[in-house]
């Protein structure tokens, strides 16, 4: 046998006695149960993250479970069919209970929450709202917005309107059927209305009060699981950090991306509105705004409105369940 088939030979064997260990190193991916909502403002890190294999080059396996409110997000963690969650405003509610650590923000809900009236209301203004009854899934994203819509016109959200509680598909419905004359919603869910009801009028959406009502996206994971998966949240949180360079470097190219892939109901003109809808940042942009205390000010003012909605008892401070390090010693730039 000559040299160089014989090195040929042991260089195959040497290979195939290595691709088994490449094969379990292959598969050897820590798998992570992650909650999220499929809106836009919610799930856009995740798909994009996705797409371009940010979370797999962590080593990183998402199971991803889709549902319909944060409310409902939250309760699967607390109950441990979850292990970490993207949501809306819902993250600065069961943290404050102690129930959760949120650890990495996805951006500014811009005008992500409107309010929608039906041409047949007669409603031209929000005080005009004033013993009307308003669609919308209370202790959400679309509620924290409302209330401030509300108050903006000097009404009493408790007192001068009556709350429809639906899940945001009922809300949505109940609108365009003539049985509520008014619904605050979170986008895509504007899609449907301008669809099938293309008579009705956007009435005022939350950038009107930017920043002073501020809603951030974010993640949070289950209190035990952070404690003791700390390695599994830097990689979550280098993974997001792929993707969001590209979100803000790229939001066409993003857009585009998401809408082919996971929103194709949508038409691409309307779904990069609605993507527009939130408001971006850089990694750097981020680092300031961890550092500064932008964040926890932002996280604390949605905190401020579910302590006196939703009656939590001893609530925790932002500055309590928010825990910026991990962001900070992870995404260097």
């Amino acid at each position: 046998m000559s040299i160089r088939r014989r090195q040929l030979i042991q260089a195959g064997a040497a290979t195939a006695l290595a691709a088994p260990g490449l094969v379990v190193r292959a598969q050897a991916r820590t798998k992570v149960r992650v909650g999220y909502l499929h809106t836009p403002a919610v799930d856009s890190h995740i798909f994009i993250g996705q797409q371009l294999g940010s979370f797999a080059k962590q080593g990183l396996d998402l199971e991803l479970i889709a549902f319909t409110t944060g409310l409902e997000l939250f309760q699967a963690m607390i109950g441990g069919s979850l292990d970490m969650l993207s949501t809306g405003a819902v993250l600065s509610n069961f943290p404050a209970r102690g129930q959760g650590k949120v650890f990495l923000m996805n951006n500014i809900e811009y005008a992500t929450a409107q309010l929608w009236v039906r041409e047949d209301s007669g409603i031209k203004t929000i005080a005009d709202l004033k013993g009307k009854q308003i669609s919308t899934t209370t202790g959400t994203t679309a509620h924290v917005f409302l209330d401030r819509a509300l108050r903006s016109g000097k009404l009493d959200p408790a007192k001068d309107v009556q709350l429809v509680n639906q899940r945001m598909t009922e809300a949505v419905t109940s609108f365009i059927s003539g049985a509520v004359p008014a619904v605050a919603l979170w986008v895509p869910f504007d899609s449907v209305i301008r669809q099938k009801l293309p008579g009705a009028r956007k009435l005022v959406d939350a950038s009107a009060f930017y920043p002073q009502a501020a809603i951030m996206g974010g993640w949070a994971a289950g209190s035990d699981y952070y404690d003791k998966h700390r390695a599994v949240i830097a990689k979550l949180i280098a993974g997001w950090a792929d993707a969001n360079a590209q979100i803000v470097s790229r939001p066409d190219e993003s857009a585009e991306m998401l809408q082919k892939a996971q929103y194709p109901q949508v038409p691409l003109a309307e779904f990069k509105e609605q993507f527009k809808a939130s408001k971006y940042y850089s990694n750097a942009e981020w680092r300031t705004r961890y550092q500064d205390g932008t964040v926890t000010q932002w996280l604390q003012q949605v905190t401020d409105f579910f302590v006196a909605n939703a009656n939590i008892q001893n609530a925790l401070k932002a500055e309590q369940y928010f825990d910026a390090k991990p962001f900070l010693e992870t995404v260097k730039a």
